[in-house]
């Protein structure tokens, strides 16, 4: 009797203050991660899982808004984003003795899609911030050969990564025009322009990909992949699909970087899965993806669309 009480006296010792029982890797844990990437996450975590039998992942898919929330908030130790912490959300952390870390792991590019039916390929990064603002609203205000009539720009979610780079990198802090659709999810977005001739729609490139090209130069058969240019003008030569090389060599301008955002003092399996993330292992899955990887050797492949 004695002992049984030492040792169960022993197991509520050893159980940690915060209540957590996840290691490094074992346990069950949630995530949240930017619902743009979550193609590359959800196969992360398949592949994460088959190899540690003894963690779990549970993703939340949501807006990265809410992931950095749910960080803030303690309600998880590890958010997929487009972006840093900033300073004001640093100081919350270190104010309750929190030390959290940032982990680059990849690099994505928002890509511009078009219906099927439109037969217009290039636009400009200011032809995009005139959409965006809302000083162009018909196609022939850009192409003036289009015989289509009023944009319609869709997006995921008002609290999406994808909104933010538009405002912050695209808009330059400029306000986004009201004519613009938000739906809920990235294929939603996909499915409204595939039904839509006039529509156009601003998406995560890992969306995209067709998962049966193993060289990353193929997209989604469903819609058309819009080449953009930096320059004032669009031309077949400035002008650039959201590939592997583009994204590599910084051709593409609409170019972000996706990072592990982690609050885990205690070495737990969040840090076990993003550890993953940054592994050769997790980092060739990035590669495969169509994606550049943070600091995997990229093998580039250059194309030229005629």
């Amino acid at each position: 009797m004695g002992l049984c009480v030492l040792m169960l006296l022993a197991g509520c010792q050893s159980k940690p203050k915060d209540g957590k029982t996840d290691t490094f890797n074992s346990g069950v844990i949630a995530i949240a991660a930017d619902e743009s990437f979550q193609p590359i996450v959800q196969e992360e975590v398949d592949v994460f899982e088959s190899l540690t039998p003894m963690a779990g992942i549970v993703p939340r898919y949501v807006t990265e808004v809410e992931a950095v929330n749910l960080l803030l908030k303690d309600s998880l130790r590890l958010a997929i984003a487009s972006r840093r912490l900033t300073a004001e959300e640093m100081n919350s952390f270190h104010s309750r003795k929190f030390e959290p870390r940032e982990i680059k792991i990849a690099t994505d590019g928002l890509a511009l899609i078009t219906n099927l039916n439109n037969p217009d390929t290039l636009i400009t990064v200011q032809n995009i911030r005139d959409i965006l603002t809302g000083k162009v609203q018909r196609w022939k205000e850009i192409y003036p050969k289009s015989r289509l009539g009023d944009i319609t720009l869709v997006f995921d979610n008002k609290n999406s990564s994808t909104v933010r780079f538009a405002v912050d990198s695209i808009c330059k802090g400029e306000e986004l025009s009201n004519r613009m659709r938000a739906l809920k999810t990235n294929k939603e977005v996909i499915d409204y322009v595939a039904n839509n001739d006039d529509a156009v729609g601003i998406i995560g490139v890992n969306w995209l990909s067709d998962k049966n090209d193993s060289t990353g130069l193929s997209f989604s058969k469903e819609v058309h992949v819009m080449s953009v240019s930096a320059a004032d003008e669009a031309t077949p030569l400035n002008s650039f699909k959201p590939y592997q090389a583009y994204l590599f060599y910084g051709d593409y301008p609409l170019a972000r970087n996706i990072y592990a955002l982690l609050n885990d003092p205690r070495n737990g399996l969040s840090w076990g899965f993003a550890s993953f993330l940054a592994s050769d292992r997790g980092q060739r899955i990035i590669l495969k993806s169509g994606l550049v990887p943070a600091t995997q050797p990229v093998r580039v492949v250059n194309v030229k669309d005629e």
